[in-house]
């Protein structure tokens, strides 16, 4: 199987983008234009609070890391986890440099809203990472939603194991190619913190850059 090297790696948060609308993540991570919402806002400060209280702490016979980070070779991606919970399990679990006893792994992501497909698949790939770096295998994590106050329990199939591979070949085909998908109007449009600059003007050029160069050009006498 191919193995990518560290240059060569992508944001592994970008699924989330690329699964939503893969123009917006091409705007985001290849011609480098973002802008804040509501929406992305909320989300920001959703993981501010996940990372607050320091990187590690102990409950009982659990661990929690938070703000991990996280790389695959396999997948070509680094990134890092809100949060992985370390539950000691001497009968199941894994051996951790430094630490006694065995523990299964958990890893938790923490959103804004409601249960969606990119956040799902977004910790399928968080697993996949953490699993290749430890050597172990997770069937299972949870995700936290600010909405509804709950932790939703995520399985990894192999169908979404499989997916995520699918999707980072696609993201890294993209990426090297410098391609940026035409504009398309859909319902998810009105919630993109770039529906400004994306829709529907930038639907007959080639990119945001040259729309953005053109319109300043236009401005200045």
């Amino acid at each position: 199987m191919k193995e990518y090297s560290e240059d060569e790696f992508l944001m592994l948060s970008g699924i989330q983008h690329f699964v939503f609308c893969r123009r917006q993540w091409a705007l985001i991570h290849i011609e480098q234009v973002w802008k804040e919402n509501y929406l992305t806002v909320a989300g920001e400060l959703m993981h501010e609070n996940a990372h607050d209280k320091g990187m590690t702490e102990k409950r009982g016979n659990t661990v929690i890391t938070r703000g991990m980070p996280v790389y695959s070779r396999v997948l070509g991606v680094s990134g890092e986890c809100d949060v992985v919970e370390f539950h000691r399990d001497d009968k199941n679990g894994i051996g951790i440099f430094g630490w006694e006893g065995k523990y299964t792994v958990l890893p938790v992501e923490y959103k804004h809203g409601e249960l969606k497909e990119e956040d799902v698949l977004q910790l399928t790939a968080q697993a996949m990472c953490l699993e290749e770096m430890l050597c172990c295998e997770i069937t299972y994590g949870c995700i936290y939603y600010g909405k509804t106050r709950h932790r939703e329990k995520i399985e990894f199939t192999q169908e979404r194991r499989e997916k995520v591979i699918r999707l980072f070949e696609e993201m890294h085909d993209h990426y090297k190619r410098g391609y940026t998908p035409k504009a398309k109007k859909t319902k998810g449009c009105n919630s993109c913190s770039l529906n400004e600059i994306c829709l529907p003007k930038l639907g007959n050029v080639r990119s945001a850059k040259e729309y953005i160069e053109k319109t300043l050009s236009e401005e200045i006498p």
